[in-house]
């Protein structure tokens, strides 16, 4: 039998998982960032590593209650499966380019307005955080409705992480399958791209800048398996009482952490190329705090110090447009500084960036109370 109350532990986790991802983008000094807050450069995991993964294991959770009156590849739920898949992409493409023209700075005086907007609309980045969501969510939503049995939902994650592995092997560029400049998910982004329409904040050994999209194409196969790692955590929670469910989830975390770090022995734990030990290793984490959000919200009860998560998390997506749209805003219009007041010190960078982060909470706080809720 099904257990279909809501849980209020998965609204709290994404909420927890937005506030993250807003003060992660959000340092008040980009040169000072507060050293946990940093990505790794390359290989390895910090903190500010599982904030995107924890939302596609959101995302999975998220799925298996919406799915749940589905009997198979509906035309309904695929209609509404792409439809929401388009509108999260073009949400993200829409924030990439807003204002949807290039700044004044950015003009080239040698050049007619025609032709600067025609080479910035030849920079604009097609893929992102948003976008890697969409295309995520409209994988793994076909494959669990395909699928539907544990067991060969387990096999298409085998499937498909043997994939992404033997792409980047087989393709592998001199530099190494696994390096910055050798992996096949650049040659594939560039390919079908080109370099004016990737990201270009990763630098190789001598300090060049590289043309690498740590959101690209190949990432979507392992993308889709953490999306699925949390549908497959949610099955179980439907049909299973909180106190159960927690003691599952624990189990489960703490296999998905010795499968990231055995595979990470041959295949190292890689978020920008989102490699496999990655998703095992960044999963178990999300299953070990939801096991324990599960245990002291919905079986303990103790909500109340959860709450502005909770409300966070009921307009997760919503929120974390609008802290990249107002930081959009800034740059472009009143150029403000945060660093004239907080400073470019380390702490002031985190003071900052936990501050922002808690005027999101505030209004999402505000939009709970109306009883006002943005879905994507």
């Amino acid at each position: 039998m099904a257990f279909m109350k809501r849980y209020v532990s998965l609204d709290v986790l994404r909420g927890l998982t937005v506030a993250m991802m807003i003060v992660v983008n959000n340092p008040g000094s980009w040169s000072r960032i507060y050293p946990p807050l940093r990505h790794a450069s390359w290989d390895g995991c910090t903190p500010c590593d599982l904030v995107f993964p924890f939302f596609l294991f959101c995302v999975g959770v998220s799925m298996t209650f919406a799915l749940a009156r589905y009997q198979g590849l509906e035309k309904e739920a695929l209609k509404k499966i792409f439809k929401r898949g388009a509108l999260l992409y073009l949400v993200g493409l829409a924030l990439a380019a807003f204002p949807f023209y290039p700044s004044v700075s950015s003009l080239d005086p040698e050049l007619s307005y025609g032709q600067n907007y025609l080479k910035w609309l030849s920079e604009i980045r097609l893929l992102g955080v948003l976008p890697r969501i969409a295309m995520c969510y409209v994988a793994a939503s076909v494959l669990a409705l395909w699928l539907r049995c544990g067991r060969k939902l387990w096999t298409a994650i085998g499937v498909l992480s043997l994939l992404h592995v033997g792409l980047l092997v087989l393709f592998a560029g001199p530099e190494g399958a696994f390096s910055l400049e050798g992996n096949f998910a650049r040659t594939l982004d560039l390919a079908v791209l080109g370099d004016g329409h990737m990201y270009h904040g990763y630098h190789n050994a001598e300090g060049i800048q590289v043309a690498f999209d740590p959101e690209g194409f190949l990432g979507v196969l392992t993308g889709t398996c953490t999306v699925l790692l949390g549908y497959l955590a949610g099955s179980m929670i439907r049909r299973t009482a909180p106190m159960e469910a927690s003691c599952r989830l624990y189990t489960y975390a703490a296999l998905s952490l010795l499968a990231g770090l055995v595979i990470s022995i041959w295949i190292p734990v890689n978020k920008p190329l989102w490699s496999v030990s990655y998703v095992f290793w960044s999963g178990g984490w999300a299953m070990f705090v939801l096991a324990f959000l599960i245990y002291m919200i919905d079986v303990r009860g103790v909500e109340t110090p959860f709450f502005p998560f909770k409300a966070l998390g009921m307009n997760a997506l919503a929120l974390f447009v609008m802290s990249g749209l107002l930081m959009n805003l800034n740059w472009r219009y009143f150029h403000w500084d945060y660093t004239s007041v907080f400073g470019s010190s380390e702490g002031m960078s985190l003071l900052f960036a936990l501050l922002y982060m808690l005027f999101h909470l505030a209004v999402a706080v505000f939009l709970y109370r109306k009883k006002i809720f943005i879905r994507l």
